[in-house]
């Protein structure tokens, strides 16, 4: 259901823009409306942030953010080290404290279930940065583990079956120790297990993080085929320019806040936003 924002829904807190730097400073008090964040998202959002608020104890990192996708889009976020990215992704998943504003899917609020009832219920599956595969374990044993909330091992089997019909590289390295195989075929590993639960959203942090060049097209490969399938990809990346050419909606944060929203290809050609944030 479209929402309206209020004339006051334009203003959101920017208390702690003093903390970037001066020319980042500038992009949070220019930050986007919300009807420019809902424009983004087609005005009809499956995963929806309003006006969170969240850290980890007592530490704010966010500080009022507001997001949008619909379904089958992908989103990128970027922005400096400690811009408060990852807690972002962090946040929607339940890995945070969350003090104010809420998360909702489909129109749900989702804020305060826990991780596990986010993947059964909310459908919303993370993908860690760091290598998360089992390297004792098969590539087998590894989907398997995917599976680990369905009714019976039976079930998860069975799941992962059908996923390794659409990864046939796995497959062929079903009984492989998954330490054994490539970066780029554990990260492939990786995705494929998230998926055995057939997820609707996927978090996926940090996608190329220790890579070989060779492997990260691959890996955006596989990215690109499950958003064909209508996956939802929310996605933040250490090649910026590597995750906004692959997303429809940008948005680089800064200092806990969202200073810049667009599609990817808008802030792609965005002289400030290349000078700034990718490097050109």
């Amino acid at each position: 259901m479209r929402t309206i924002p209020s004339p006051d829904a334009e203003q959101r807190p920017r208390g702690l823009a003093a903390q970037a730097l001066p020319e980042q400073g500038r992009f949070v008090k220019e930050g986007p409306s919300r009807a420019r964040i809902a424009e983004l998202a087609g005005n009809s959002p499956l995963l929806r942030i309003d006006g969170l608020v969240a850290g980890y104890g007592k530490m704010e990192v966010l500080h009022g953010i507001d997001l949008q996708v619909g379904a089958g889009q992908s989103l990128c976020l970027i922005g400096p080290n400690g811009a408060g990215k990852s807690t972002v992704l962090h946040s929607i998943y339940g890995f945070t404290n969350i003090m104010a504003g809420s998360v909702t899917v489909n129109g749900r609020d989702i804020t305060r279930l826990d991780p596990n009832e986010k993947l059964r219920n909310a459908r919303i599956a993370y993908i860690l940065q760091d290598n998360s595969v089992f390297p004792d374990m098969t590539v087998e044993e590894n989907l398997w583990m995917g599976g680990f909330l369905m009714e019976s091992p039976a079930h998860a089997k069975g799941a992962a079956e059908k996923v390794f019909e659409h990864y046939p590289r796995l497959k062929e390295r079903r009984r492989q120790r998954a330490g054994t195989l490539s970066g780029g075929e554990r990260r492939m590993l990786e995705i494929a297990r998230a998926l055995v639960m057939e997820p609707q959203i996927l978090l996926v942090d940090e996608p190329s993080i220790g890579l070989e060049p060779r492997y990260i097209g691959m890996v955006f490969e596989v990215l690109e085929d499950l958003q064909r399938q209508g996956k939802t990809i929310v996605m933040v990346e250490q090649n910026a320019k590597k995750g906004l050419q692959f997303s429809d909606i940008g948005y680089v944060l800064v200092s806990g806040e969202i200073a810049m929203a667009g599609t990817g290809d808008d802030l792609l050609r965005d002289p400030e936003v290349g000078r700034l944030f990718l490097g050109a």
